[in-house]
This record gives structure tokens, C-alpha cells and sequence, in this order.
């Protein structure tokens, strides 16, 4: 089993940040970890690495608890979202202390990825742009060749082309020499792409966890005439609501199939599918409410 956490708990002196928290990943996928502000995302990964001590319940990274824990470093590599890399360190140096603290180092990997994101070798990293800076973080990340690789906002500030150059890479880098990598994201469909799976974080917990292709059919958009569309939403669970004089637009937590696209042309209603990002964005935005048409 390459993770396995169990009914964590952990708090920031009285802020809980973790609240009886699950998530197991048992073989190599590459998995987005998706969450509003404050969801627990950055103490999961913190956890997983080795950065912060469990409170209750239990953390095991391929068998071994990584806090305080040496052997974690041979399991695990996380690139954070604000890296601390020295003030006084370029490219080369933060290559030479990668290979330093990744035993799965792959040096000639890091040369070809500096070379594909054209980072100046001797250019003080702190002086580097936003993109510049994840793309140093992306080389060290997939050079390490660590068997869980977390990569915290791994879009960040590269546009189309270096995203493109991003997803390549790290499929083709996933394709010969399988491990776990964990994405973690403000915006599901600027890695969506990537993904096998994802796992949804809100209120300090995983609250979904799934194949992506399962998670992208849920969300229903359904907008028409009010006294149709609450006839089509009795018993769902509504995401969001709004009215427009006599008309409605709402989005319910249901699975898009051919099913509800047929109740809603015979009730004269137009069906969409919800975008991935939406969904997600209102389904962790409130617990939502059964609709009860009378």
C-alpha cells in the first residue's frame, strides 16, 4: 500500500485542520487532490512527507510513518507551492541538492527537463518569475523519481505552451517509471487531464475519491420554467439555486445520463451538464438540501 491514512486527526493549536480523515492509494496513479481554501489539502500533503506529526489516527507512506523518520525521504518528494529554496541558490545548486536528498535521483532526467523548460542554469532562483519557479520545482520533482511525488499547484503561472510541455513530460516520465503522484489544485481543470483519479477534500476530510471519469458524469444543470424544474428536482439534492422571474436554473447532485436527459426534453426543461469545476466548487460550498415540491 503506497498510502495509508486512517481516521487522522490534527489541529493547529485549537484550529482543527484534519477531522477524522481517510485516504488510501494502494498502487501507482497519478491523483488530483482538490479543495477550497482551508479544506486541509496543504496539512495532507504536509502529513504524507513527513512535515508535521500525526495527532490521532495513523499515516504509513509505503509502509513506514514518515514523521521524523529519515526512510521517508527514499519515499517521498513534495514540491510545495512557495518551495523554500536558498535565497542564494540557482538552478544548479537546486539540482545538486536534489540529487543530495532523493535517492531515486535521476540526474540525466533533471539535465533534460532544465533544458526543456530552458531554465537559466546560474540565475538566482529567487529572482525567477512565478512560472520560471514551478517549472525548476516540476524538474526536481520528476527527477526525484520518489515513489509518491506530490506536486503542490504544478500549473502555476505557466501558460498554454509550458502546460503543455508540463503534461508531456510527466506522462511520459509516469509511463517509464510508475509511482504515485499526487497534484494538488485550486483548479481541477488545469490537471483534470492528467488524472486518473481525484480526491476531494472539504471540511478537513476526503469526501470523494474516485476514478475521474466517474466524477466528471455528476452535475446537472436544469433550466426552464419554475413549476417544471422543481417537478424534475423533487428528491434531488440541490447545489444551487436561482430564480429569474418565472424561470429557474438550478444544479443538482445527480449523475448526467441519457435517463434525465429524457425526463428533462419531455418536461420542456434544457438539461447541460455541470462543468467539473463548478460542481466541485458547489458541492463543498454547502451541505445542499432536498427539494420538496408541493
Amino acid at each position: 500500500m503506497m498510502i495509508d491514512i486512517h481516521d487522522l486527526t490534527f489541529s493547529y493549536g485549537n484550529t482543527k485542520v484534519a477531522d477524522r480523515l481517510t485516504f488510501r492509494e494502494d498502487e501507482p496513479v497519478i491523483t488530483g487532490l482538490w479543495g477550497r481554501n482551508g479544506s486541509g489539502k496543504t496539512t495532507l500533503m504536509k502529513l504524507i512527507s513527513g512535515l508535521e506529526k500525526p495527532g490521532q489516527g495513523r499515516v504509513y507512506v509505503d509502509g513506514i510513518a514518515p514523521y521524523n523518520n529519515p526512510e521517508a525521504m527514499n519515499h517521498v518528494a513534495y514540491m510545495q507551492e512557495s518551495h523554500p529554496f536558498s535565497y542564494l541558490w540557482n538552478v544548479e545548486d537546486a539540482l545538486r541538492f536534489g540529487a543530495y536528498f532523493n535517492a531515486n535521483w535521476d540526474q540525466k532526467l533533471a539535465e533534460e527537463l532544465a533544458a526543456v523548460f530552458e531554465l537559466p542554469r546560474k540565475k538566482k532562483i529567487h529572482t525567477f518569475s512565478k512560472g520560471m519557479q514551478t517549472m525548476i520545482k516540476i524538474t526536481i520533482g520528476l527527477a526525484s523519481k520518489a515513489p509518491v511525488t506530490i506536486m503542490d499547484e504544478p500549473s502555476n503561472g505557466l501558460d498554454a505552451h509550458m502546460r503543455k510541455q508540463f503534461y508531456d513530460v510527466l506522462l511520459d516520465t509516469y509511463e517509464e517509471h510508475p509511482r504515485l503522484f499526487l497534484l494538488s489544485t485550486h483548479h481541477i481543470d488545469e490537471i483534470e487531464p492528467l488524472c486518473e483519479k481525484i480526491a476531494v477534500l472539504d471540511h478537513q476530510r476526503v469526501i470523494r475519491h474516485e476514478e475521474t471519469e466517474d466524477l466528471k458524469r455528476d452535475g446537472i444543470h436544469l433550466t426552464g420554467s419554475t413549476p417544471a424544474v422543481e417537478i424534475l428536482m423533487e428528491n434531488s439534492r440541490v447545489l444551487d439555486e436561482r430564480k429569474i422571474g418565472k424561470q429557474s436554473n438550478v444544479m443538482i447532485d445527480e449523475m448526467f445520463t441519457a435517463e434525465w436527459e429524457r425526463r428533462a426534453k419531455e418536461a420542456g426543461v434544457t438539461i447541460e451538464k455541470a462543468p467539473l469545476q463548478d460542481y466541485l466548487v458547489q458541492l463543498t460550498k454547502k451541505e445542499g438540501k432536498r427539494h420538496e415540491y408541493v
